[in-house]
């Protein structure tokens, strides 16, 4: 499904660059008299009288995208909670909870940009109703959002731009990719979101491919209903993690470990790999997700369960 995914979006972006949605175009995207059908990553249809001109972020994460790959005047308007790039600044800042549709209606975007989460479908239907299509972005690998990352840059019509940015991100993960083929020991990583409960990135997120490139495994290697999983401590203490992600050793040990002692016995906490990750680059599906993944890299180099075995 993903490959297919890409597959479309990388025609659509081709026939976008080369002006010839009239034409030719890919089989979920495409132009009917002069008006452009899209479907968003989670399935929804989208049909616009143009390809658009102006957009509205509603979340970090996009905000980011949008930036890397658009013209700044033709971005109206962010979160109030976007801090990425620094040009954010100078934008119109807009309340996400509550969604305040007033203002965005009041600036007229030809698009929205969001992702899976961050926005209601009812708020996403009455903006729909309003005139404004709100296109949900959803990624799983990094593969997937820079599929995404190239189809947006050619929708809102910056193929030269879009072209400079993704080149350079699609070698460096190539370069990933091949590193994640070479046999190795991989340690099994345990990325925490929440410590009362146990909350935990699930096998089916983003997280987990970025934890794959850089040399190790998730965890927890059941997918689960909800993608942010409850864990319980037995699952935990059979999974027993080399690596926790959730915050400093020191942090980790005076409040996570404190309610759940018995955790202590997993190899994260014997080892003391327990580390804290930038919380931004961890959390957001952005054109920084390479850099998320040098980070991870980087942590797991220290980790005695990836080195070599005697």
């Amino acid at each position: 499904m993903h490959l297919i995914n890409q597959i479309r979006k990388l025609l659509f972006g081709l026939a976008l660059a080369c002006g010839l949605l009239s034409s030719c175009s890919a089989p979920t995207e495409k132009a009917t008299n002069q008006s452009l059908q899209l479907t968003d990553d989670l399935g929804n249809k989208i049909i616009m009288p143009h390809a658009p001109h102006t957009v509205v972020s509603l979340s970090p994460a996009m905000t980011e995208m949008l930036f890397a790959v658009c013209a700044d005047s033709q971005i109206l308007a962010v979160t109030s909670i976007c801090n990425y790039p620094e040009a954010v600044k100078n934008k119109k800042k807009i309340s996400a909870y509550p969604l305040d549709i007033e203002t965005i209606v009041g600036l007229k975007p030809d698009i929205i940009f969001t992702e899976e989460g961050m926005t209601s479908p009812e708020n996403a239907e009455k903006l729909k109703s309003l005139g404004i299509p709100v296109y949900f972005q959803r990624y799983v690998t990094a593969s997937d959002l820079l599929a995404d990352l190239r189809m947006m840059g050619n929708l809102m019509q910056q193929p030269e731009k879009t072209t400079h940015v993704l080149d350079s991100l699609e070698a460096e993960l190539r370069t990933f990719e091949a590193e994640a083929q070479m046999p190795k020991t991989r340690p099994k990583v345990l990325a925490i979101t929440w410590q009362n409960p146990i909350y935990a990135y699930g096998k089916n997120t983003l997280m987990t491919d970025k934890i794959r490139l850089a040399g190790g495994e998730n965890a927890i290697d059941t997918v689960f209903a909800k993608i942010y999983p409850e864990l319980m401590r037995e699952y935990i203490l059979k999974m027993n993690p080399d690596v926790i992600f959730g915050g400093t050793f020191g942090k980790m040990d005076s409040t996570f470990f404190s309610l759940y002692p018995e955790l202590k016995q997993v190899n994260a906490y014997r080892n003391k790999c327990v580390y804290e990750l930038n919380d931004d680059l961890t959390s957001r599906p952005s054109p920084r997700v390479l850099e998320s993944v040098r980070e991870i890299k980087k942590v797991l180099a220290s980790c005695p369960a990836a080195q070599p075995k005697q």
